[in-house]
């Protein structure tokens, strides 16, 4: 076991907390939206076994540079930083699930397991008795998760689902980008990221209604089922506002100030949330007759007059350099941020003392921790990602090594 390493969070140096102890979850997924859901239930605890193709596994052990290679000096196989993102806390076995042995095996494992999670095209495990009514026949108390890109059933079903697909397919993009540019997609897989929380929740409650129920449930997890619901408030004015909303750069549909303005020397992001706040700004701004305006004085008023008051805006925050304006904000109790890169985030004394950033050690590389704090704790699973088939032994006497 490698030991804790959460410098400079609450609890550090203590064994994390693990409500899902006891839990054992079969993972058939790979890529992200599975091993993101299942890395967060290693994170709290369960024993995860992922199981990948022979020779290759995951793909996303492959999609590099960069590498992390745990002992080069004795010759171990190197994985890319990616498959690391998304792997702690799990136990590795090969398997060719298309071979009657291969099927056997997964059996076995699905026998003794709580849950499975699997990611691959619809239908396609039923193929090879895998699917849920087989594996649920030997194991009623399974819950079977399955992830795809468009759901167990629709039009679009038989469907492989890409995040950036998604994003396209499911709005996100023509909210995202300037407005006389082209769509754009997030910064990261936003949607393979958000299947993988919505399917660890409904997981979670799986488990806790089968204490009282003794059996398990089929979940249908669908990126573009996540992808619509993820439009929010978007999708809320859509819906009753009957106007469909358009890219807007880093500006608020709904609120306004509240997007990136230029600075001095950069860009300050100011989210202006309600009145009082507007008020303050304008108060360290230099200009609190603006906040008196009968067109800028409320925040419908503001998001009707937005094209005079955010040029106004803009002229006034380029006086002054960003550590400046963020300084007299903070002050003032107006809500602002500098724009940081990420080597700046992970930099950040922040980060430090929150103890997010995992530091490398022996056998281990440097990682994100996991976000939420149990009694002052993170729960992030001790594992390192593991080697490809490095838990064989996990079925080669024939049991899970419950």
């Amino acid at each position: 076991m490698v030991p804790n390493a959460t410098s400079g969070a609450p609890g550090a140096g203590t064994e994390p907390p693990r409500p899902l102890a006891g839990v054992r979850v079969l993972d058939l997924s790979r890529v992200l939206a599975g091993p993101w859901a299942s890395q967060i239930l290693a994170d709290y605890g369960a024993d995860v076994i992922k199981v990948e193709r022979p020779g290759s596994g995951d793909d996303t052990r492959a999609w590099g540079p960069p590498w992390w290679q745990p002992d080069p000096a004795r010759g171990d196989a190197r994985v890319a930083a990616y498959f690391v993102c998304a792997n702690r806390g799990k136990r590795s076995v090969a398997i060719d699930i298309a071979s009657p042995e291969g099927i056997k095996q997964v059996r076995e494992l699905a026998r003794e397991a709580d849950v499975l999670i699997e990611n691959y095209k619809v239908g396609q495990l039923a193929k090879y008795g895998l699917d849920a009514r087989n594996l649920q026949a030997i194991n009623p108390r399974l819950i079977y998760c399955s992830i795809t890109g468009y759901g167990q059933n629709g039009p679009l079903a038989h469907k492989a689902g890409y995040d950036f697909a998604i994003q396209a397919e499911g709005g996100l993009m023509s909210i995202t980008g300037e407005p006389d540019g082209e769509p754009q997609k997030v910064g990261v897989a936003v949607t393979d990221l958000m299947t993988g929380v919505y399917a660890a929740t409904a997981i979670l409650a799986a488990l806790h209604e089968r204490q009282h129920t003794g059996r398990g449930r089929v979940l249908d997890a669908s990126l573009f089922d996540v992808q619509v619901a993820m439009l929010a408030n978007q999708a809320s004015n859509q819906l009753i506002g009957q106007r469909t909303p358009r890219r807007m750069g880093n500006a608020h549909p709904n609120i306004v100030p509240y997007q990136a303005f230029p600075t001095r020397d950069g860009h300050l992001v100011l989210a202006v949330g309600n009145d009082g706040q507007f008020q303050r700004f304008c108060e360290v701004a230099g200009h609190p007759e603006v906040a008196r305006d009968a067109r800028f004085a409320t925040n419908p008023a503001r998001v009707e007059h937005r094209g005079l008051l955010v040029p106004q805006i803009a002229e006034w925050t380029r006086t002054r350099d960003t550590a400046d304006w963020v300084r007299q904000l903070d002050t003032a109790g107006v809500p602002c941020a500098p724009i940081h890169d990420i080597g700046q985030v992970m930099a950040h004394p922040h980060v430090q003392a929150r103890g997010m950033v995992l530091p490398a050690a022996p056998g281990r590389p440097p990682m994100v921790a996991h976000p939420v704090l149990f009694d002052g704790q993170r729960p992030t699973a001790q594992r390192p990602p593991p080697a490809l088939n490095a838990d064989r032994a996990v079925w080669a006497d024939g049991s899970s090594g419950r």
